[in-house]
């Protein structure tokens, strides 16, 4: 990998963890756990909230041992199958390659969260009348976008050869 895209890489996912984590702290300080403060009422609201499992609370009734140990085991290894992905990714991928570097840096935002409290702060409630999404984050946003965009390049087929 040369150094200009390991630089680019570094950068993209600073910005998230960065992003993801000065968020987390205002929330985790400055709210208190469960309460909610309305931005846009009957739609969006931001609610400190912990998840101590995965995706929508996947493991969340689990020892908290076994939560540590499986999440950082799957995210160590998620980054390790991106950091790979991104270095067979030519240079001319540029949406590729920004879509690999979000999902990375989501991904060691929350393993930031699971290695320091055992849970992930989410605070980004979206609803609409009693349906609730789950609560998430900056960083599943942006794994979110990540993984949008590298869906996009694996249904239309702009992948790189050899990928």
């Amino acid at each position: 990998m040369t150094r200009q895209r390991l630089l680019f890489l570094l950068w993209i996912a600073s910005c998230v963890v960065m992003l993801d984590q000065v968020t987390k702290h205002f929330v985790h300080t400055g709210m208190v756990y469960g309460s909610a403060i309305p931005i846009i009422p009957g739609f969006f609201d931001l609610t400190h909230v912990h998840n101590p499992g995965g995706a929508f609370g996947f493991l969340a009734g689990q020892n908290a041992l076994i939560r540590k140990i499986v999440f950082l085991f799957v995210s160590g290894l998620a980054t390790l199958m991106i950091l790979f992905f991104y270095h067979r990714t030519p240079q001319a991928f540029l949406w590729l390659r920004t879509g690999l570097a979000l999902i990375f840096g989501g991904a060691v935002g929350n393993m930031v969260d699971r290695i320091r409290f055992g849970y992930v702060i989410d605070f980004f409630d979206v609803y609409w009348k009693g349906w609730h999404w789950p609560a998430f984050n900056v960083a599943d946003s942006a794994i979110c976008i990540g993984m949008t965009i590298f869906v996009f390049h694996v249904l239309f087929k702009k992948l790189p050869e050899g990928f």
